[in-house]
This record gives structure tokens, sequence and C-alpha cells, in this order.
């Protein structure tokens, strides 16, 4: 985070606004505007006006204590750094240039000619502590705010003594006189910089604010995607296994229908199970994307939503009832498992039946084991491809989300997911998932 180090931005349309201390500011068609003070912020669209009306109140407070004097050349002089404070927001190093070097013609037009064409000193000379305290409080680099201050009383200094090899004499009549004017502007110089600090100390805090809140929109988005990636795998689920088992029980019931009415029977009370099962499913995961708070359940419809390993022996009847020659073993003794890897446990198995049915058919061999041992939950799905060496088949669907929705379920349950062709012929799943136990 940078909040600490450097000046909050804004952005506006079509106007980039940068706080003191930033750059100027540019808007959309590159020319340079007069960046607005925080205290300016306060009245909006009427910031800018009141930021420039200061500097011209300024700019005439110059110009009035330029006509205390008599010279003629104190108006041209003393109008001049007046003129030169309006761009001391934009250009705070040059002004204070240019104000110096306007002294300096001041007191070479006081001490050259044979009669004072300025005064020197003089009250107008207090453009250049303005001046001075705009390079402190609006300048872009860290080095400005010390340069500044050292200038002007280097310049204040040598009032002493004038300029060594030209007539001009010291203007300072005594060291009395040289302390006050270095207390003068040492007092301006640090009222200055506490005020510097102070604005950055605000702009570091609501860059620090600013930036906590991306992050939390940006931790909200994360959120949001790993959600909507559960609900999209609990979809999966349950439409992909269901309607596998449901169109192989279809086509198996139209098969025998004639020949067998009572097989038939069974696999229409099959399909009818498995849709009544999926519809559930299907209202419970509508109901957490409308984000709504059933009432509590119980009894058998709580049973029901709970998954647990014992539907694994359901899935598998309904997976044999379709033909599948499948052998499953769930060795877990229980209470071993949380409700959420039971859950976990249940659904890769569920994929795995789903993907033979699919890909392989119901002809093949299969065999599931889930099992607990020191510590670790092992789940190993094997099948023999109807005695096929695994290959595309073109009547078959390919490229689904059932190996990614595994892994990422057993991956964040922190275990382990491999899945592939055996030597041979047929495919092996194997997931392995730390067990911590339930609560």
């Amino acid at each position: 985070m940078n909040g600490l180090r450097q000046a909050r931005s804004h952005e506006t349309t079509p106007l980039r606004t940068v706080r003191a201390g930033g750059s100027p500011d540019r808007s959309v068609d590159g020319r340079t505007r007069t960046p607005v003070p925080a205290w300016a912020e306060v009245l909006g669209a009427y910031g800018r006006p009141a930021a420039l009306a200061l500097d011209v109140a300024l700019a005439l407070l110059v110009v009035a204590a330029v006509y205390q004097y008599a010279g003629p050349y104190d108006v041209a002089v003393g109008g001049a750094m007046a003129l030169c404070l309006l761009a001391r927001r934009s250009r705070p190093g040059t002004v204070l240039t240019a104000e110096l070097a306007l002294a300096m013609v001041q007191f070479i037009l006081h001490d050259v000619p044979e009669w004072p064409l300025t005064a020197a000193p003089a009250a107008y000379d207090c453009a250049i502590l303005i001046a001075m305290m705009s390079v402190i409080h609006h300048g872009r680099s860290a080095w400005m705010p010390y340069a500044a201050g050292a200038v002007v009383l280097l310049a204040t200094g040598a009032g002493m003594v004038g300029v060594p090899g030209t007539d001009v004499g010291a203007f300072v009549a005594s060291a009395t006189d040289l302390m006050m004017l270095w207390a003068i502007t040492l007092t301006v110089w640090f009222t200055a910089f506490a005020l510097r600090v102070r604005r950055l100390y605000a702009e570091s805090q609501a860059a620090r604010a600013e930036q906590a809140e991306r992050e939390r929109g940006h931790l909200t988005r994360i959120a949001a995607a790993e959600e909507r990636a559960a609900i999209a795998r609990e979809l999966h689920d349950v439409v992909a296994h269901s309607l596998a088992v449901m169109i192989l029980q279809a086509d198996g019931a139209g098969y025998v229908l004639k020949a067998s009415p009572e097989r038939a029977q069974e696999a229409l009370a099959a399909i009818a199970d498995t849709g009544r099962d999926a519809l559930g499913d299907m209202h419970r995961i509508v109901r957490v994307l409308r984000g709504t708070d059933p009432e509590p359940a119980t009894g058998d419809e709580e049973d029901r939503r709970r998954v647990t390993l014992d539907e694994i022996r359901v899935a598998a009847d309904r997976a044999r009832t379709a033909g599948l020659a499948l052998d499953v073993l769930v060795d877990v003794p229980d209470g071993t498992l949380t409700p959420a890897q039971e859950l976990t446990a249940f659904r890769i198995v569920q994929e795995c039946l789903t993907n033979v049915l699919r890909h392989v058919g119901p002809g093949a061999r299969t065999s599931i084991t889930v099992r607990e041992d020191a510590g670790t939950l092992s789940i190993t799905a094997v099948d023999d491809g109807a005695g096929h060496f695994p290959a595309p088949r073109p009547d078959r669907p390919t490229g689904g989300h059932g190996l990614v929705g595994m892994r990422e379920r057993v991956e964040v349950a922190g275990g382990t997911f491999t899945a592939g062709p055996r030597v041979g012929a047929g495919w092996r799943v194997e997931a392995r998932i730390p067990v911590k136990g339930a609560a």
C-alpha cells in the first residue's frame, strides 16, 4: 500500500483532480488546471473559484502595500510581485524564483542610482514569504520546502553585507533586524510545514481508506465467484447424475416394456424416485440463490436434506437398476466424518457413477471403495471400460465439468485428486481427504 507515501488522487469526469502537493490537474484535453486545496473541496463546484479568489485577494494585499511608497518603480516591481502570486499553486518553485529575482531588482534600484527608485526593504516584500509558503504547501518534491526556506534565509542574510563586487550595499541595519527577519521567516516556514504535514497525513489516511475499500470489493468478488463455483458444482452433480440415471432407466424400461412389465415398472419407479430427489435438491439450491431462510424442517424432510454416506448405497442401487455391474465398499466408522466431508464423499461417488453411465455404458463393471484409515479418507473408483481400451466415443458427449468439480471439492477439503486411464482398459479415479472429526 502506497497510502503513506503518496497523496491520494481523485477521479472526476471529465477532470482529474489532484490534491495540493500533487501534480497540477490536467483535463481531458491536456490543459493544466490550478489544483484545488483541501479546504476548498468542501465547497464542491465553488471550490476552484474560492481558491482563485483567495489568490487574487493576496495579490491585492501586496498591491495595497505598494501604494505606501513613493518610489517611481515601486508600483512596477510590487505589481509584478503581486501578479506572480496568481500562479503560486500550479508553479510554486517558479513563482518563488521570480519573487526573489524581483526583490534583487528592487534592491538594485534602491542602491545603485544616485537617488532611490524603490523602497528597500518594503512591505510588499511579503510576497516572498507567501511564495515560500506556496512552495512548502504545494511543492511536488520532498526537498522543495527545505530548499525554499534555506534560499529565503540566505537571501535575508545577504542583507547584512550586500552583494560583493557590486554597488548593492547592505539593507539590514543591524543584527537585531536580521534576527527579527529570520524569526518571521522561520515562523512562516514552520507554520506552512505543519500545514503540509497535516495535509499529507489526511491524504494518506484517505488513500488507505480507499485502498481498503477496493480490497473489500475485491474480496467480495472473490467470495461471490467461489460461491458461484460451489453452486455450479451442486447443479452439475444434481442435474447430470439424475438425468443420466433417468435416461438409462427410461431406455431400459422401453426395451423390456412388453417382455417384462415388472422390470419396466421397477425402472419407472426408479425414474420417479430419482426425479423427486433431484427436484428436492434443485429447490434447496434455488432457496440458497434467492437468499431465503426456510423454516426449520423436521422428520423425514430434514433427513433427506442432509446427505450422508448412506446415500452412496442408494445411488449404487439405482446404478445397478440401470444395468451397471457395480461393487461398492464403504468402510467408514460412524461419526468419523463431518457433514461436509460426507457430502463431498457422496458427490465424488455420484459423479464417478455418472461418468461411467454416460461415457462407458451400462455394460461396464465398476468397483468403488470408500475407506477411512489413519486419519485419511480414500475414495477409489475403477471401471473396466466395458472391456475396451479408453478412446473417444463419437456417440458420447465429451468435455464436461465432472472431473473439474471433483477436483475442486477435494482441494477445498484439503486433499489430493487424481484421475486418468488405467493400464489396459478402463478409468481410475482416486481422492484422498484428511479427516477432521465431526463435532
